[in-house]
């Protein structure tokens, strides 16, 4: 089978449980950063922009460490429970359609 014939994975299946543990162990260790409490403490969720209490909002990471992310202060944020239970291990771009249909219902719009 030819490289460009290959079926392209969701999910980063060669990770060894260690490198995903290590990365457990540094979004803990962030999180106890005062960089990471600044980011909560403006109360917005990253994905819906709805504002909640620094100690309701969760680390999300954008790229999910499942799908080979890492935990740097590039790709994390702050998110709420809901959404970030949501989004699970997508990226981004896998539930775009999800956050925008919960701005535009934040704006009013399609509630004729």
């Amino acid at each position: 089978m030819a490289k460009s014939d290959k079926k392209i994975t969701p999910f980063a299946f060669d990770l060894e449980a260690s490198d995903i543990a290590t990365e457990k162990n540094r979004a803990r260790d962030l999180r106890g950063s005062q960089w990471w409490k600044r980011r909560c403490a403006k109360g917005v969720c990253h994905w819906c922009a709805q504002p909640f209490p620094a100690r309701e909002l969760t680390m999300d990471h954008i790229v999910p460490l499942a799908r080979g992310g890492k935990t740097t202060k590039s790709n994390v944020v702050p998110a709420c429970k809901t959404c970030n239970t949501k989004k699970k291990q997508l990226l981004p771009m896998e539930w775009e359609a999800y956050v925008q249909s919960l701005r535009s219902h934040e704006k009013g719009e399609g509630d004729e």
